[in-house]
């Protein structure tokens, strides 16, 4: 027991198993935050423009064909949103690593 006990650490070392998980938790509620601010900041501002007063439920019609459009500039906008969330956080990111090399190259 004491054998798989150490390959399993050794697993979660080498493949960074809590570093992924801590990512996908904190992927997860920055998904939760972005659809809250979508749904309950962003969005409500559409709502003078929409003949029906809400835009969870907005379609258009074309002949038989009904598209529901509302749920989809939801997703489009949760979508970008989280896009520019994880571009300025890669960005804040690379340019430390950046600094941190050109600072250690001085000191050389």
């Amino acid at each position: 027991m004491k054998k798989f006990t150490g390959e399993f650490k050794q697993f979660l070392r080498e493949y960074k198993v809590v570093g992924l998980a801590i990512a996908f938790v904190m992927g997860v509620a920055t998904n939760e935050l972005v659809k809250s601010i979508s749904d309950n900041l962003i969005m409500p501002l559409s709502d003078p423009f929409l003949p029906a007063g809400s835009w969870e439920t907005a379609t258009v019609a074309l002949g038989p064909f009904v598209f529901g459009w509302g749920p989809v500039l939801a997703a489009i906008i949760n979508f970008l949103i989280l896009a520019l969330i994880v571009f300025l956080v890669v960005k804040k990111v690379i340019r430390d690593e950046v600094e941190e090399k050109e600072a250690a190259v001085k000191k050389k």
